[in-house]
């Protein structure tokens, strides 16, 4: 493995990112971007990418989630100890903010990859005993606090990183920012390639922006407007001072308020959404950039199952670091398949029932939903008509979901409640059950052990989507609606079932959760149920598709290998 000297030795490529999910003993990420962030590192480090990744410490990362018998969210921190699994790094840096010094420090973690390479990790942190205890706390919350706080930790994420690696003594070749959290690096970098002529610092011309474009890559991840961070310039100029001249700001990040994004944008030299359908949206969002699409993938080693691994080490050698090798998927006997399958599955009935008395079964077709609760994933839609799905599933379907909501995200909270009343509604005929604490670990055990993964976006608010790419690694067949990474993945009875039409066929109508609820049962009671019960060869063959098709292409070697060709090395 390399050491910390000789990383210092090579030009990185520098990955900004606020949460970076590596596991769960780092609770250092909310869920699907973190963790994508983390499968980024994952792969670099397998592909031997001279790479150095830079986030927040979040002492008391984004929050351990606790459910009473009713449902009821609450929100405990999720305190852990950097030193027992990084090393703080001696150099230390003072940023400004709020017109006082704020010193940083740097812990340094090294991800590993069994390919004799690793890449470190950076993580900020100001609770140190030089700094006031409100300064202290401002790496301590991921997503929390106020509009304040939030924009002093992305000015210690982007300008303070950015001074971080320089004292740390690395030279870097690309940043790349994950989503617009980062985008003050942008500003960091335009303060070094500044042109010599200091009388007239606030006039466009004095600063480098071609120089500062081709050093960055902007990756947006939603298509949510709320999405977007934006902050007042009366509230930057508060937190920052004269960092950076407003007047120059305002035709980099908008003129009412600085928008991340624009920021990103207006200084990247490549830009790029996070699926096809993503990159449309964008476009439009954002009309005249130019967005190109990388589609996500996850890390394939580590959202495979143990009982897969095995019959992957088996049969198809080297599938860890080529992926592409599960194009090969048919070489796998159908019952050692589905022995893999039915392994997964029989752990995580045990975990279920030991840990929320469920009852149960094997044999039972077997549903999973898990990721944030918040209102446009629609976790509820199955439930749109209760009558119709005790009818439809009465006896046949068991459901396990798990997921947090946002402490601020009051509707969020409330599906959860419903689920859990949705659950007493069906007792008898349809056991369900939900998993507090969301995260990796129980991830895994959910999409390698249920039989169908399900995904009920709002059209066309699901980015990418990432769960169902972690499923299809497993062999577990997606039955999700067409939006994100499913569009390129669906190929209908074939990897999976779509919910509702085709976004193509889409036209401005208020009733659109009736139509794919609707949509939903229709499948559920004539496709999914009787396939899973009465032709158990075709289920397999789905499997093999979702392993040979799905999990094949969407991995993050190959996500890594085109943001080298496409965005890095340009």
């Amino acid at each position: 493995m390399l050491t910390f000297e000789q990383h210092i030795n090579e030009p990185k490529i520098a990955y900004f990112s606020m949460e970076i999910g590596l596991n769960d003993n780092i609770p250092t990420y909310s869920g699907g971007l973190g963790v994508l962030a983390g499968d980024t590192v994952k792969s670099a480090a397998d592909l031997n990418l001279p790479f150095v990744a830079v986030t927040l410490i979040s002492r008391k990362g984004y929050f351990k989630q606790s459910l009473d018998e009713n449902g009821v969210q609450k929100e405990l921190p999720a305190i852990w100890d950097p030193s027992a699994l990084m090393v703080a790094a001696p150099e230390k840096l003072t940023i400004e903010i709020e017109g006082r010094p704020v010193v940083l420090q740097a812990w340094i973690y090294f991800v590993e990859s069994l390919r004799d390479w690793n890449v470190p990790v950076i993580f900020l942190d100001t609770d140190l005993p030089e700094n006031s205890p409100e300064d202290r706390g401002l790496t301590d919350h991921l997503y929390g606090g106020d509009e304040r706080y939030r924009l002093k930790q992305e000015f210690i994420l982007g300008a303070g990183g950015v001074r971080m690696l320089n004292k740390l003594g690395f030279e870097i070749k690309k940043y790349h920012m994950n989503e617009g959290h980062a985008a003050f690096l942008t500003l960091e970098l335009l303060q070094e390639h500044k042109k010599d002529i200091e009388e007239v610092w606030d006039e466009m011309y004095v600063w480098d922006l071609e120089t500062v474009r081709e050093l960055c890559v902007f990756t947006t991840h939603t298509p949510v407007e709320a999405g977007h961070d934006k902050f007042s310039y009366d509230l930057y100029n508060s937190v920052t001072g004269s960092f950076f001249p407003e007047k120059v700001l305002r035709k980099l990040a908008g003129e009412d308020h600085i928008n991340m994004t624009l920021l990103g944008f207006n200084l990247s030299n490549y830009v790029n959404g996070v699926a096809k359908k993503h990159m449309e949206v964008s476009r439009h969002m954002f009309p005249g950039y130019k967005i190109n699409a990388i589609t996500n993938g996850v890390h394939s080693y580590t959202w495979t199952s143990e009982n897969f691994k095995k019959i992957f080490d088996k049969y198809l050698p080297g599938w860890a670091n080529e992926p592409e090798i599960f194009v090969r998927i048919g070489v796998i006997p159908d019952e050692e398949l589905w022995a893999a399958h039915m392994e997964a599955k029989k752990k995580l009935i045990d975990n279920i029932n030991s840990s929320t008395n469920a009852g149960m079964d094997y044999e039972t077709l077997t549903i999973g939903y898990a990721r944030r609760m918040t209102a446009y994933k629609r976790a509820d839609l199955l439930f749109s008509d209760i009558e119709r799905l005790a009818k439809i599933g009465d006896g046949r379907i068991q459901i396990i979901y798990s997921g947090k909501a946002h402490p601020k995200d009051i509707e969020g909270k409330k599906i959860i409640e419903k689920i859990f009343a949705y659950r007493e509604h069906l007792k008898g005929k349809i056991k369900v059950a939900f998993i507090p604490g969301y995260n990796m670990k129980t991830a895994l055990k959910l999409i390698s052990g249920v039989d169908v993964w399900l995904n009920t976006p709002l059209r066309p608010l699901e980015a990418s989507g990432t769960s169902g790419m972690k499923a299809a690694h497993n062999g577990v067949v997606n039955f999700s609606v067409l939006d994100g990474w499913w569009i390129e993945g669906h190929i209908e009875g074939f990897t999976g079932w779509a919910i509702g039409p085709a976004p193509s066929d889409i036209g401005p109508d208020n009733n659109i959760n009736q139509i794919d609820a609707d949509d939903l049962y229709h499948k559920l009671e004539n496709s999914v149920i009787p396939l899973y019960y009465n032709d158990r060869k075709t289920w397999i063959r789905m499997m093999q598709n979702a392993i040979g098709k799905n999990a094949y292409y969407f991995n993050s070697h190959r996500m890594m290998r085109r943001y080298v060709t496409e965005a890095y090395i340009k």
